[in-house]
């Protein structure tokens, strides 16, 4: 006879590592660190974006889905996953877990912290002629580079510590860019040649927020910095922003602030799943208006695969009925 006296009732008592691993059969076992996985939302993704991570705060793992904006902890990706409300999604995971330790035994796990590289140092280098030919392609030249105080480097350093000392690794390649902020302290590095890490993010920061002047009338947050420097060279009256991602909604405090400068602040995002569901979230959230440009991925790409009187054309006459709206 099978003893049902240590089954659990409670879902808080389920580990969410076992949730993560049990219903999205992850490769490793989870012990506390981060592992990035194809979108289980996105199935034609070729580049993983979803992260399986643990919350600093709770000590529990949750997940960001990256091309299409889902976020949550193990009940959220148990309702999403079978699209099923709040309380179904708890008398899954307590039954499936049920099961599972019938069947195997108690699951035990303890969550570790994980030592993670982070970027401690970057040597900056001179503009070349490989920045020129990358940069231009998207109409952004040296001069709003600088203004947005984009640097060339030719290395940066990363260092973790864990229980086997200090470890550091030195990354250098030809196309390599560090993001800056007004104190000159890097906040993203830019790597255009690597599919897998293009942006290392070393801190928080609103992009373009720095160099606003609010001497136009109207503000577009963009999906990047790229976006936004390529926008800005089109000569349009207007100021841009961009957050860390377009997973990354502005703090409403700083949106309001915003909206009490401008005639009318509107979004400019991906044209993509990620980006169109970012335009519904600031609309929804801030009544901001937004728009995409369907030439093709983004306004750079656009530029690049395009033209510039191509892309003007038809982003104009966009923005134009997006402020309009």
């Amino acid at each position: 006879m099978i003893s049902t006296k240590n089954l659990e009732l409670d879902e808080n008592n389920v580990p969410s590592a076992w949730v993560f691993q049990y219903y999205l059969d992850l490769p490793e076992r989870l012990t506390g660190q981060n592992v990035r996985i194809h979108s289980i939302f996105n199935p034609g993704e070729r580049t993983p974006s979803m992260w399986v991570f643990v919350d600093n705060g709770t000590r529990e793992y949750k997940y960001k889905d990256f091309s299409t904006g889902n976020y949550g902890n193990k009940i959220d990706l148990v309702k999403e996953l079978f699209n099923i409300d709040f309380s179904k999604a708890i008398f899954k995971i307590i039954n499936d877990y049920n099961k599972f330790t019938l069947e195997e035994g108690k699951y035990s796990i303890e969550v570790k912290n994980h030592a993670k590289y982070k970027v401690d140092y970057c040597h900056p280098r001179e503009w070349n002629r490989l920045d020129q030919v990358f940069w231009l392609k998207f109409n952004i030249g040296r001069k709003m580079l600088t203004k947005y105080n984009v640097k060339p480097l030719e290395y940066y350093k990363m260092s973790k510590e864990d229980d086997e000392g200090l470890k550091s690794i030195k990354i250098e390649q030809p196309k390599l860019y560090g993001y800056f902020d007004k104190d000159d302290n890097v906040y993203k590095i830019y790597q255009p040649s690597q599919k897998k890490y293009k942006f290392i993010k070393v801190k928080a920061h609103l992009q373009g927020f720095d160099q606003l002047q609010y001497n136009e009338p109207y503000l577009v947050i963009c999906s990047s910095l790229k976006d936004a420097m390529c926008l800005k060279q089109f000569g349009y009256n207007v100021e841009v922003i961009a957050p860390d991602s377009e997973n990354t909604v502005i703090k409403p405090y700083i949106i309001e602030n915003l909206k009490s400068k401008y005639k009318k602040v509107i979004t400019l995002f991906d044209n993509d799943a990620a980006g169109v569901n970012a335009i519904a979230k600031y609309k929804q959230m801030f009544n901001i208006n937004g728009c995409h440009l369907t030439l093709s991925k983004d306004i750079s790409d656009a530029v690049s695969d395009y033209g510039f009187d191509k892309v003007h054309h038809e982003l104009k006459q966009l923005l134009i009925k997006t402020l309009r709206s």
